[in-house]
């Protein structure tokens, strides 16, 4: 059965006095979610502002992310344990980079 839907996702980028944040929202039409991160320019490091979206675009990603991860193994467990009477159910997904490193 095919399954087709879009999420809005922003990202807004704020910079005062070396730091820069970041905020990423998500909106899949029946939740929003947000994502926060920041980046510290070190005081000798020159002034380079795209480095610092970079770095706190990506954290705030990350932290996205790590939170739909989070969702999505909760939802998962919540069907196994809905399953009465069936063995327990793989890993599913693809394979974190610590277990293909066996970690």
């Amino acid at each position: 059965m095919p399954h087709t839907v879009e999420w809005k996702v922003r990202l807004h980028l704020f910079e005062e006095e070396g730091t820069t944040k970041a905020r990423v929202v998500l909106d899949t039409g029946t939740t929003k979610l947000s994502g926060h991160g920041d980046a510290h320019r070190n005081p000798v490091d020159m002034d380079v502002p795209e480095i610092g979206d970079e770095l706190a675009a990506g954290r705030a990603l990350h932290d996205l992310g790590r939170q739909l991860v989070d969702i999505a193994e909760r939802d998962i467990e919540g069907m196994s344990t809905a399953a009465a009477g069936r063995s327990a159910r793989p890993e599913t997904g693809w394979p974190s980079p610590d277990q293909m490193q066996g970690g």
